[in-house]
């Protein structure tokens, strides 16, 4: 799974653990403020071996980064 490995099994335990509706309800946002930040972490990196500023990479919608496979 690379770097998000770790994450992923964190949030495994978290949905095992999580009861009732608006629990899994956060637990899905959170997922997706996650891979969010993964994103925009993997855009960074690829600007700063590219010899770019990072301050051009920012954080694009859930639904956008939401499709991609990791």
């Amino acid at each position: 799974m690379g770097e998000g490995g770790g994450a992923g099994r964190t949030v495994q335990r978290a949905r095992e653990e999580i009861d009732g509706t608006s629990g899994h309800a956060r637990l899905a946002r959170l997922e997706s403020e996650l891979d969010q930040c993964w994103d925009l972490l993997r855009r960074r990196r690829a600007r700063v071996e590219a010899g770019q500023d990072v301050t051009g990479a920012r954080v694009r919608p859930a639904s956008e980064v939401e499709g991609y496979l990791s």
